[in-house]
């Protein structure tokens, strides 16, 4: 998994999964959005991910 160059709002977490798993990158940030207003460490997961998961390869 890397996370996105082209679908890319903030770090590109959203449209990295989103290509992952195969979904509209809007789809994926309304999920994440909705899941990060119930209690739980959704904002540190996504800061943890923007650290851990590599940025994908430029295309030339």
């Amino acid at each position: 998994m890397y996370r996105s160059r082209e679908h890319r709002i903030l770090a590109g977490v959203c449209g990295g999964l989103a290509d992952k798993m195969g979904l509209p990158p809007t789809l994926v940030r309304i999920i994440w959005l909705i899941l990060s207003l119930f209690p739980g460490p959704m904002w540190v997961v996504y800061a943890i991910m923007w650290i851990l998961v590599p940025e994908e390869p430029k295309k030339y």
